[in-house]
């Protein structure tokens, strides 16, 4: 069984092609992406008008691209991202994958992107055990439980209350002058800087706070205060060491409340997913941690953590391997589409 993933939720077009190989195990055929970060940059973050626009013009060439690699002339399937994302953006690539669909006379499956995040882990890594997955990127910051990936519910045990820890991380490159997007720009700064110079905040990590939840809000305005007050006083800002602090203080709250999540639910593995942990000190303190923990750390390469189709056809693969029906070509897309629904049928 070949299944075609398309992604259109941001501002990257995808379109991957897996083959399902059986006991939770795909093979990669194809992996296109169409990017149009160069387009936002000028703004300092995503404009859904643009990224619409670009997906329209990048959608066609995108899937050519993905058929001839694949060596292909249709899939056996298509899957593709009806939510969570950006409105604009998500009706694109449900028109196309809809239209492709009629047109090839192949079933049509309507999935989760966040899901798509966990299961792409199977590529590299081959079938998923029961696992907490912790999902970050620039709109999502997610604590999941994971059992029978394509065949139960995805449970979300918590997630952010505020801002994103990827959305942390533009608004505070923002702050000090490092463009968009600020992920990549601040992890090359830390690595200049001191963990320790400058110790901003934890959020929600008393003891009264919720256990897998999240918050960078607060975070965000300690940067923005500690910057203002050195402004103020005459003195020259410290960017690595800001860096260095607000990514220390980011992986370290991410990682904490990751692991202690699995030990909570009484698994022993964790996974990774989402572009930002692309983010090296994420990596590396959820590695440490995982093994001191006694946990098996599971991590994409980073090109499958950003968004991408193989992450959609991954799971597309899962749920049709699970007996899912196909979905009906009058589904609607949903932004605000929860992490608990897989698919969406009607």
């Amino acid at each position: 069984m070949i299944v075609m993933g398309i992604e259109s939720s941001c501002d990257e077009t995808g379109v991957g092609i897996v083959r399902w190989l059986g006991d939770g195990r795909c093979e990669l055929l194809a992996d296109e992406v169409a990017s149009s970060v160069d387009q936002h940059a000028r703004y300092g973050g995503v404009v859904p008008e643009i990224a619409s626009r670009a997906h329209l013009e990048a959608m066609v060439p995108t899937m050519t691209r993905a058929l001839t690699a694949a060596g292909i002339d249709k899939p056996d399937a298509i899957a593709v991202t009806i939510g969570p994302g950006l409105a604009g953006a998500l009706l694109v690539g449900v028109a196309a994958a809809k239209a492709y669909a009629a047109a090839w006379g192949v079933p049509f499956y309507a999935i989760n992107h966040l899901g798509g995040h966990v299961a792409v882990d199977t590529i590299e890594h081959g079938p998923m055990p029961p696992c907490v997955a912790l999902l970050v990127s620039g709109g999502h910051t997610h604590l999941l439980h994971v059992e029978g990936l394509g065949r139960k519910p995805i449970v979300e045990l918590g997630t952010t209350v505020d801002d994103a820890a990827g959305e942390a991380f533009d608004k505070v490159a923002r702050l000090l002058d490092l463009g968009f997007p600020g992920g990549p720009a601040l992890d090359r700064l830390a690595q200049r800087g001191e963990r320790d110079a400058i110790v901003f905040p934890r959020g929600m990590t008393g003891p009264r706070d919720a256990r897998h939840d999240f918050s960078f809000s607060g975070l965000k305005t300690a940067v923005a205060r500690f910057v203002e007050a050195k402004q103020a006083a005459g003195e020259p800002i410290p960017v690595a060491d800001i860096a260095a602090g607000f990514q220390e203080s980011v992986a370290d709250v991410l990682t904490m409340k990751a692991v202690r999540a699995a030990q909570d639910v009484g698994v022993g593995t964790l996974v990774l997913g989402g572009g930002a942990t692309a983010n090296s000190r994420i990596r590396s303190l959820a590695e440490e941690r995982c093994g001191a923990a006694g946990l098996t750390l599971r991590v994409p390469s980073p090109r499958l953590c950003t968004d991408n189709g193989v992450m959609i056809a991954a799971l597309g693969a899962h749920l049709i391997a699970g007996g899912a029906q196909p979905s009906r070509l009058t589904s609607a897309t949903d932004p605000g589409l929860p992490v608990s629904v897989s698919q969406v049928r009607d």
